[in-house]
């Protein structure tokens, strides 16, 4: 057995031994934290995709793409913000089998991909968009990012649904 993964699994069994979440896990908590996730996860996928469209061309095209991150950015970031603070002591209740769950495993890699993406995007696409930014269709690394975006997003979405279904 990978040494790593023993130490990774002693870190889950502690996280799940903690009282708080086992109070989580038995109460009313864990629905209501679901809930907030969920919404906090959709509003995410949302604001996300506002942008992305308007990346591929297919929305928004009237307006410039620097206008749509600045106002639609920060509501991104509390979004992805609360979706971490829900999600984390939800995984906390039964951290060892969320973890060896193929369906939180694809979820996972998705959002460090889709983190990536937004990051390569932001520190090195937009860096030209004054030159791109009124165009109805952006460049094409900029369109590249937001089909990307989009698919990853999806993925993240479908796979945390079935999270919860599988054993």
């Amino acid at each position: 057995m990978d040494e790593s993964v023993g130490v990774l699994d002693g870190l889950w069994m502690w996280l799940e031994a903690l009282p708080l979440s086992a109070r989580i896990g038995e109460s009313a908590w864990f629905p209501f934290l679901e809930s907030i996730h969920v919404v906090a996860s959709t509003f995410l996928f949302g604001s996300i995709l506002m942008l992305d469209l308007r990346l591929l061309g297919r929305a928004s095209v009237s307006h410039r793409i620097s206008r749509i991150v600045a106002e639609i950015v920060p509501w991104t970031l509390a979004a992805a913000l609360l979706a971490v603070l829900t999600g984390f002591p939800l995984f906390s209740t039964r951290a060892t089998h969320y973890a060896h769950n193929i369906a939180f495993q694809i979820k996972i890699v998705l959002l460090l991909l889709a983190a990536t993406n937004m990051l390569w995007y932001h520190l090195r696409t937009a860096r030209t968009i004054a030159s791109w930014d009124t165009a109805p269709k952006p460049i094409s690394a900029a369109r590249f990012a937001g089909m990307c975006s989009v698919f990853m997003w999806i993925g993240v979405m479908l796979s945390g649904r079935w999270v919860g279904h599988l054993l």
